[in-house]
């Protein structure tokens, strides 16, 4: 049977999109994908309506890498209000508790906000895209259902208090995959003996990507109704932009044919472990390998094919 052809575009890369509040994730990716007239995209994590900032998109090869990129540290901006805790733990949710915070000063915060720097526990909440039995836990919150949930090792590299103005306060964190931030704001919360809930939340980094370089809907937009859609394409980035510092490898024609047949390599002065960017003889970017146990470069994840 033949294969069914994509319409649209062959577009290639990476787009920085700063996600507008109120928006799901897959929104925004279906209204840029529109905009590209693109073949293929995919975004890399989630960010709540609640929030906005940077979502990575990636348009077709890039796709292929996308799960690096969710894999990756993340920086957010986030601000909450002490004594209020909600069932969603931002201010989307129903109040469920109301306490004072009025005794609570700006020394104890920071000393509450010190205790979760590092290594820590998370209990996801309920209002999260993880699963039970098949079923999204939010959906299962929104019919009012609790079900336990195992607490996760999660880390904190960097937890500092930015604004404290009662009975607001402000974080700025850098975190490992699968932190909720909403959680550690409701945390934080607790160890005072008030609670707290998320007011507003900005995605400022993911991986090696950073605030600086994302693009609003409304800039595409308008671009677009200028220009046209190829015009957009000057606001990809290479699809190896994603990998960061990774160290790259150079390959032979040799090499990269029996690469690109599955088989693992040697390549001269490749890294003795870790995971690399591929390179053709010509110096494009043809995927991720990794060296395995008797120093020779496995394909992991090309880009043809």
């Amino acid at each position: 049977m033949a294969k069914r052809r994509r319409s649209g575009r062959n577009v290639q890369g990476i787009l920085l999109l700063n996600k507008p509040l109120g928006m799901t994730s897959n929104q925004a990716l279906q209204q840029v994908k529109r905009l590209f007239q693109a073949q293929k995209a995919g975004h890399t994590g989630s960010l709540d309506p609640l929030a906005d900032g940077l979502l990575p998109i990636c348009f077709g090869g890039a796709t292929k890498i996308s799960a690096y990129l969710l894999d990756a540290d993340k920086r957010y901006r986030m601000r909450a209000q002490l004594g209020v805790t909600t069932t969603t733990q931002d201010a989307e949710g129903e109040v469920l508790q109301t306490r004072s915070a009025e005794h609570i000063t700006e020394d104890a915060l920071r000393e509450a906000v010190a205790g979760f720097v590092g290594e820590i526990k998370q209990v996801p909440p309920m209002y999260s895209a993880l699963k039970h039995k098949g079923q999204r836990l939010y959906k299962l919150a929104r019919e009012g259902k609790e079900v336990e949930r195992e607490p996760r090792a999660i880390t904190l590299y960097e937890n500092v208090l930015t604004v404290f103005e009662p009975p607001e306060f402000a974080l700025d964190v850098r975190c490992s995959k699968g932190t909720y931030v909403r959680t550690l704001a409701e945390d934080i919360g607790e160890v005072l003996g008030c609670g707290a809930h998320v007011t507003a939340l900005t995605r400022t980094g993911v991986g090696p990507y950073t605030a600086a370089d994302m693009i609003s809907m409304e800039r595409l937009e308008a671009v677009l109704e200028a220009e046209g859609p190829p015009a957009l394409d000057a606001f990809l980035l290479p699809v190896d932009s994603a990998l960061g510092g990774w160290p790259a490898v150079r390959m032979s024609p040799d090499t990269a044919f029996y690469l690109a047949q599955g088989q693992a390599v040697m390549v001269p002065n490749a890294p003795v472990s870790g995971l690399v960017r591929l390179y053709d003889a010509d110096d494009r970017f043809v995927g991720v390998g990794e060296i395995d146990e008797d120093g020779k470069v496995a394909p992991r994840r090309l880009l043809a094919g």
